[in-house]
């Protein structure tokens, strides 16, 4: 457990999901957590589901945090920082999930030396199975950075990555759930087309896409690997696979993840 007070600014549903992950993994307790948000109306949500303190002055947080999370969307940067620069205690480790906001670009926001941990969750953090990325600037020492892994961990999984490689994560783990609802929406449509219901239809393709990302991650075989073991010769797998080859699903799937970098890197600049 930690012996620190961790601080949210924004308590929306990536601030409510990794306040969620803390207090179910026991890294810290009710008391240790505090909270702020510009709503009234997610203050009260935020206190009555997790008991915690919470406050609409930005101050107060950063007065108080040890390790604090600027968890508002990026346009509010600008307005948040300068509210809070001179508040945040010098051994502060600030944590970052803004997407496009660089380490460089918040430091020279502060206009102070930081201890900065810039990362990118996905939404799959909402049910406790996030894909997150961290990078670290130079100020983050070893134990620092095994904080902030430990509370990414508490709600998914989570990877150190150099800096370089957030635009790819971006397209590979930030933006991807939105390409596995549109296949697992496609799986199921088709289910429906042969007379399976609705409902039915989305559970069954939804538990396989679990299933299948389980296999991967428990068996730590190549996903080729894998998938020649679903397909017998000459059976109804194999027929699936060559349509899907014949009608470009990887190079779909490659190209629409490279466009969402390219959008990624444009944000940034």
């Amino acid at each position: 457990m930690f012996d620190k007070m961790i601080g949210f600014i924004g308590a929306g549903n990536m601030g409510s999901a990794i306040i969620g992950g803390i207090l179910d993994s026991s890294l810290a307790t009710t008391s240790q957590i505090i909270a702020s948000a510009h709503s009234t109306a997610t203050l009260e949500k935020i206190r009555n589901k997790f008991a915690i303190e919470t406050t609409p002055d930005n101050t107060k947080v950063a007065e108080q945090a040890d390790i604090l999370f600027l968890a508002v969307k990026p346009d509010k940067f600008d307005e948040v920082i300068p509210q809070i620069r001179d508040h945040v205690k010098s051994d502060c480790v600030i944590v970052s999930i803004a997407a496009g906001k660089t380490i460089r670009a918040i430091e020279d926001a502060f206009d102070r030396p930081i201890k900065l941990v810039r990362a990118m969750p996905n939404t799959p953090a909402l049910v406790g199975e996030a894909m997150s990325a961290l990078c670290k600037n130079e100020t983050i020492t070893d134990a620092e950075l095994a904080d902030v892994v430990s509370i990414f961990n508490s709600f998914g999984k989570c990877e150190v990555v150099a800096e370089k490689l957030m635009d790819a994560v971006i397209g590979v783990s930030g933006s991807s759930p939105a390409y596995v609802y549109l296949f697992i929406e496609a799986m199921a449509d088709a289910a429906v087309a042969d007379g399976m219901p609705r409902a039915q239809a989305y559970k069954f393709a939804a538990q396989s896409v679990l299933g299948s990302a389980k296999m991967v991650l428990e068996t730590g075989k190549h996903p080729g690997e894998l998938k020649d073991a679903v397909c017998s010769p000459g059976g109804t797998t194999i027929e699936a696979v060559a349509s899907l080859e014949e009608n470009g699903l990887r190079n779909t799937v490659i190209a629409a993840q490279r466009a969402c970098v390219q959008k990624s890197k444009d944000m940034s600049k």
